[in-house]
């Protein structure tokens, strides 16, 4: 379903300082199809969406928590320990304190947090 006027979206663009490592980083926990790969930015499909990383200079990491001004949320269906072990091993770090124990808050190699989470929309 796309809005009225025909848009929809297009991909999901995360800042850092080195595209190709943060789409490794997601590539490898997720899944996908990487597309390209650049010195400026690098793109996979991801379950449909394309998430981008696109490189800036200076890149200043979001401070967790506070500055982040977008995450995302990742669904482990009803596990959360293995897929979280998984992220710490391909270079997430696992912040403290952790708001809810559905949830795991984690920052992946840029800084930019993301959750893994048993709650799912229906």
């Amino acid at each position: 379903m796309t809005s009225d006027d025909g848009l929809r979206i297009a991909g999901i663009s995360l800042d850092c300082p080195d595209p190709a490592a943060l789409i490794t980083f997601y590539v490898e926990l997720l899944g996908g199809e990487r597309l390209w790969e650049k010195p400026s930015s690098s793109g996979a499909r991801i379950d449909g969406t394309v998430l981008v990383a696109q490189r800036v200079v200076p890149y200043a990491r979001p401070i967790w928590p506070g500055s982040s001004i977008v995450h995302l949320d990742l669904s482990a269906g009803a596990e959360l320990e293995e897929p979280s072990a998984r992220a710490v091993r391909l270079g997430a770090i696992e912040v403290q304190p952790q708001p809810d124990s559905r949830w795991r808050v984690f920052l992946d190699p840029a800084g930019h947090p993301f959750c893994i989470t048993t709650v799912t929309a229906d």
